[in-house]
């Protein structure tokens, strides 16, 4: 009936592990069973088991090393270094730039 409708399915043997990562959390899927159904030219993958689900840590884009930097050249305090750095990207030149500029108005 399936193949009529042009629907096959396929299972994956052997699957180990099946991570899924977003911005802020990783599902890794240890025990997974992974199927294929292709539904006219398309392929659906279908996922079955439980996740774990991990937290990331979001690190800074910059380091203290460039803290320093912006504060040297621009003559700020080092919390208003890491606000300029979180605002660019954590890009010492832009930061630079962007307080400099503000500095001017």
């Amino acid at each position: 009936m399936m193949k009529k409708m042009g629907i096959s399915t396929e299972e994956i043997e052997g699957v180990e592990e099946v991570i899924i990562k977003t911005k802020t959390k990783d599902y890794v899927f240890r025990k997974a069973e992974v199927a294929i159904m292709t539904i006219q030219g398309q392929k659906i993958y279908q996922l079955i088991g439980e996740p774990e689900i991990v937290e990331k840590v979001s690190k800074p884009k910059y380091t203290q090393e460039d803290v320093l930097l912006v504060v040297q050249q621009t003559n700020v305090s080092e919390e208003e270094a890491r606000k300029a750095l979180e605002e660019t990207d954590g890009q010492p030149a832009e930061a630079i730039l962007k307080i400099m500029s503000e500095k001017e108005i």
